[in-house]
């Protein structure tokens, strides 16, 4: 049965240099899933939304877009994302394109 979710945004990954996408980029794919996490107790930015595939954190949202999907978060929206398109060999900002869902 297919997955109904309505559409948010869809914007490039953020920080993927720092985290482990260069590890385990090879194995993912556009449509892959995507876990959304809250980290309000990040250091450097308390609306922090960090992106995991398969529990694995591969970066963050951009900052610039996180405040709203932050507050989501918190309230106890359910969100997550999908793999738009994955380009490993391009500049940090755009080797992992994201699009963001909110479940029915």
């Amino acid at each position: 049965m297919p997955e109904l979710a309505f559409f948010i945004l869809r914007c490039a990954l953020a920080g993927s240099q720092y985290h482990a996408l260069a590890e385990v980029g090879a194995e993912m794919a556009a449509g892959d899933r995507l876990e959304l996490q809250r980290e309000a107790t990040n250091r450097h930015d308390p609306e922090a939304v960090a992106v995991l595939w398969r529990g694995q954190r591969i970066g963050y949202l951009p900052r610039t877009l996180n405040r709203p999907l932050a507050e989501a978060l918190d309230e106890g929206i359910a969100l997550h994302a999908r793999i738009t398109s994955l380009h490993l060999a391009a500049t940090p900002w755009q080797r992992l394109e994201l699009t963001v869902y909110a479940a029915l």
